[in-house]
């Protein structure tokens, strides 16, 4: 009998993993898109995960890094690396909170409009993608995926609290 998704096997082979593992095929899935986005992306010299740095930062104005790492799921170091570049470019702002501990990001003038020049590109890329798929195939897909990250989380909740 083959072992599904939901099936745990007792002895999980590289092959088992390999099809079945979530985390495995969901990073497989992310390269092959990210790949995609940045081949669409590259006139404007950003990649499709600086893109969305811009954006979520367009969306949020002035937040802290902590908050922002949270919005975007993402650990703080790995945040704080992704931001280096955008900031040399000086296409975001890094600030010093009141306390000095806390330190703040926004996007600059020049950080809106690279991310202006590049959504057209995302625009084409996003037309391509969907079109491939289909919009009711797409827009399931972005609700499981909501999902998931929930279920993630929760997951990740009491693993911590059991270790």
């Amino acid at each position: 009998m083959e072992t599904t998704c939901a099936q745990a096997a007792p002895n999980p082979d590289p092959a088992a993993v390999a099809r079945l593992c979530v985390c495995f095929n969901l990073r497989k899935a992310v390269r092959a898109v990210t790949q995609f986005y940045d081949t669409m992306l590259e006139p404007t010299g950003l990649r499709t995960t600086q893109l969305t740095v811009l954006v979520a930062l367009s969306l949020a104005q002035r937040i802290p890094l902590r908050r922002f790492a949270e919005r975007l799921v993402m650990d703080r170091t790995t945040l704080t690396r992704n931001l280096r570049p955008l900031e040399r470019r000086r296409l975001v702002r890094i600030e010093r909170g009141p306390d000095r501990r806390q330190r703040f990001m926004s996007l600059t003038g020049a950080g809106r409009a690279a991310m202006e020049r590049a959504l057209p590109l995302w625009q084409a890329a996003q037309s391509r993608m969907v079109g491939r798929g289909g919009a009711e195939r797409w827009g399931a897909l972005g609700a499981g995926l909501d999902e998931i990250v929930t279920i993630a989380q929760q997951n990740l909740s009491a693993a911590k609290s059991a270790v």
